[in-house]
């Protein structure tokens, strides 16, 4: 499988339980994927702005509790 258009009609041929097993696995793959890129994006510092930004926040009373 190659092409998005393959994957596509593969999973769509899918009979229940595999579909639901690769729904599974893919959320899972996917949520690795996610932490892999956010790792790399802190270890990078590309989101100190937004943390910065956030604490500055939180110090000047601009927070509201949950």
């Amino acid at each position: 499988m190659s092409t998005i258009q393959e994957i596509e009609q593969a999973v769509s041929k899918l009979p229940p339980k595999e579909l639901s097993t690769f729904r599974t696995w893919f959320a899972e793959f996917d949520a690795a994927a996610w932490d892999t890129q956010f790792e790399q994006d802190v270890a990078a510092g590309r989101l100190d702005k937004l943390a910065d930004e956030a604490l500055n926040d939180l110090r000047e009373g601009r927070c509201t509790n949950l």
